[in-house]
């Protein structure tokens, strides 16, 4: 369990620096929970079709060897982005 998890966390780096400048914006014009969480939502079916329909498919390949389906590894990517996100938010609000 801890290998898909790290495995999943390997495919969520190179969205990370993505991910917190969308959590800037959305600090900056709508610092709701709600529209954060949709937000991050259709982003996340975004990064799927992008990935999806683009040469990175094939990183796909070696997360399905692992026994992570590709509707598994974009719903804990959404969840995993969700939790920073609303830490994020949290705190944010908390400070600020």
């Amino acid at each position: 369990m801890t290998q898909r998890l790290g495995a999943i966390l390997l495919f969520y780096k190179p969205f990370f620096l993505w991910s917190m400048a969308v959590n800037v914006m959305i600090l900056i014009f709508n610092p709701y929970i709600l529209p954060s969480i949709i937000t991050k939502l259709f982003l996340t079916f975004f990064v799927w079709y992008l990935v999806r329909e683009t040469s990175a498919k094939r990183k796909l390949i070696f997360y399905k060897n692992l026994g992570i389906s590709t509707l598994r590894l974009f719903c804990s990517l959404y969840i995993v982005d969700i939790v920073i996100t609303l830490t994020f938010l949290l705190l944010m609000k908390a400070f600020v």
